[in-house]
C-alpha cells in the first residue's frame, strides 16, 4: 500500500501544468470511437479512470493507440461497436461506468459493466431507472441499484426526463443512449450541471439543442460524424489543489498553464475569491469548444463564507480541497445542499470531517454539509496539525486535499493508501515537489 509524506515549511513557487481534463477525456474517447475515421486526442488524462474507459472501448472493438501525449482512435462509425468477450472493468470511475451504461443500452449485444469495491457500492439506479424507461434491459445487484450491471442490448425510444438532481453523469448517460433511440430525447435538470457533453456534441457536429432550459436530441442521426483532432485542456479539478495550496501557504506565487475554465466547473474560483483569494485568469482562449486560461495564484488571507446548494454543482469535485481552505480561514464556513457528496468515491462529508478533525480543525458535520470553524486569527491563516494516522479512505481527492492541508503544519505528515491518486492525477507528488523545489 502506497503512502505519501508531506514535508511543510516552504512556499509554492513557479509554473506548472496539470493532467488533461478527466471528464473531457472520457467523453472524447467515447465520441471518437463512434466517429467515422481516425481521431487524435492530444493532452488526454492518463489517470486510471480514463485509461479504463479507453480499455472499455478497445474491448468493444475500437483500435486505440496510446502514447504519453496522445491517443489515436480509429472510429468504426455509429453502429461499429461489437460485443465484448468478457466483463468490462471500469475501475474506480463513476463517470466511466455511468456513461458506458448509456452507450451500451442501445447496442444489439450483451455486455457487463463492473468496477472496484468502491464502484460496486455507488448508486447506479439513478441512471438505470431512466434507461429502463427508454426500453433498456439492465440487470444488477439490488434490482439494478448496484454494479455489476448486465446490459442486454435493446431498441430504445426517446423520453422526456426531468432529473431531480443536477448531475452531468445522468445527463450524459441519457444523451448517449438517446443517440441510439428512436424519436426525441428531452432532458431537464433543476440547475445546470457541467456541460462538457453538450459542448463536445456541438464540437463533433451532433445535433443537440437547448430550448427554454430543455436539452433536445433527435435519435439515430441519418449522418454520422467524422473523426477530428481534439485537444484536452488541463483539468480544473486537478488544478484546484494547487490553487488552494498557493493561497494558504504564505509567500506562494504560482502559475498553472492551460487550465479548462468551463463556467460550470469553476465555482471554486468564485468561492475562493469571495474568501479573499488572489487568483488571476490570464490569456483566455478556446480548445475543443472549451474555454482555457492560465491561472496565477498568490498567497492571501482567507475568511469564512456561506456556500449553498446553488454553488454545489459547480464545485462538486472540489469540496474536499475547499474544506482545507475553510479550515485555515478566519471565521466560519457553512456548507449546505451537498448531500450528493455522501455517494462519491467515499462519503466525502464524513471522511473530510474525520480527517481534518484529526488535524486540529473544528468541524460540525451535518447531513447535507458541515460547519467549519476556521483556525485563522488576527489577519493570518491558521495552521493545521500533522495527523498521526492520516487516511485517504481510497479516495483520490481526499488524499490530495490532506497533502495540501499538511503543507500548513509544523511537522511532516504521512498519508496512507495514496495509490488512489493515480485514478486522476498521475505524478501529483512529483508536480507538488517541483513547486516546492522552485521555492528554495
Amino acid at each position: 500500500m502506497r503512502s505519501f509524506t508531506i514535508r511543510p515549511g516552504r512556499p509554492l513557487k513557479g509554473t506548472t501544468t496539470v493532467p488533461g481534463d478527466k471528464s473531457l477525456t472520457h467523453r472524447a474517447i467515447i465520441l471518437t470511437a463512434l466517429a467515422e475515421g481516425t481521431s487524435i486526442i492530444a493532452g488526454y488524462c492518463r489517470g486510471e479512470d480514463c485509461l479504463n474507459t479507453m480499455r472499455a472501448c478497445q474491448a468493444l472493438g475500437i483500435s486505440i493507440t496510446e502514447t504519453p501525449t496522445e491517443l489515436t482512435v480509429r472510429g468504426k462509425g455509429f453502429w461499429g461497436l461489437t460485443e465484448p468477450s468478457g466483463p468490462i472493468d471500469c475501475g474506480n470511475s463513476g463517470t466511466g461506468i455511468r456513461l458506458l451504461a448509456g452507450l451500451l443500452a442501445g447496442q444489439d449485444f450483451f455486455s457487463v459493466l463492473t468496477g472496484d469495491e468502491s464502484i460496486r457500492r455507488r448508486p447506479m439506479g439513478r441512471v438505470v431507472k431512466p434507461l429502463r424507461e427508454m426500453g433498456a434491459v439492465i440487470a444488477g445487484r439490488k434490482g439494478g441499484e448496484l454494479a455489476p450491471l448486465a446490459i442486454t442490448g435493446a431498441g430504445l425510444h426517446g423520453i422526456d426526463y426531468r432529473s431531480s438532481v443536477a448531475s452531468a453523469q445522468i445527463k450524459s448517460s441519457l444523451l448517449l443512449a438517446g443517440l441510439f433511440a428512436q424519436g426525441q430525447t428531452r432532458y431537464r435538470e433543476p440547475r445546470l450541471s457541467r456541460d462538457h457533453t453538450e459542448r463536445m456534441f456541438q464540437f463533433f457536429g451532433i445535433p443537440l439543442r437547448r430550448k427554454e432550459g430543455v436539452l433536445i436530441l433527435d435519435g439515430r442521426p441519418s449522418v454520422g460524424w467524422r473523426g477530428v483532432d481534439v485537444t484536452i485542456p488541463g483539468d480544473f479539478s486537478a488544478a484546484a489543489f494547487f490553487l488552494v495550496g498557493a493561497t494558504i501557504v504564505p509567500g506562494s506565487d504560482i502559475t498553472i498553464r492551460n487550465v479548462g475554465m468551463n463556467e460550470t466547473r469553476t465555482g471554486l474560483i468564485d468561492i475562493l475569491r469571495k474568501m479573499g483569494a488572489d487568483i488571476q485568469v490570464l490569456g483566455l482562449r478556446e480548445a475543443a469548444g472549451e474555454p482555457v486560461g492560465d491561472l496565477r495564484v498568490q498567497s492571501a488571507v482567507l475568511k469564512g463564507v456561506t456556500i449553498g446548494h446553488d454553488l454545489i454543482p459547480k464545485t462538486i469535485d472540489e469540496f474536499p480541497i475547499l474544506c482545507v481552505a475553510a479550515a485555515v480561514a478566519e471565521g466560519d464556513t457553512v456548507i449546505s445542499g451537498a448531500e450528493e457528496l455522501r455517494v462519491k468515491e467515499s462519503d466525502r462529508i464524513a471522511t473530510m470531517s474525520r480527517e481534518l478533525t484529526a488535524m486540529g480543525a473544528l468541524i460540525e458535520e451535518r447531513p447535507d454539509g458541515m460547519v467549519i470553524r476556521g483556525l485563522g486569527r488576527g489577519g493570518e491563516n491558521g495552521r493545521l496539525q500533522a495527523a498521526s494516522n492520516a487516511q485517504s479512505h481510497g479516495d483520490h481527492r481526499v488524499a490530495m486535499s490532506l497533502a495540501i492541508g499538511g503543507l500548513t503544519a509544523e511537522q511532516s505528515m504521512t498519508i496512507a493508501d495514496t495509490g488512489c491518486i493515480e485514478t486522476s492525477f498521475p505524478n501529483f507528488e512529483g508536480r507538488l515537489a517541483e513547486l516546492l523545489t522552485d521555492s528554495v
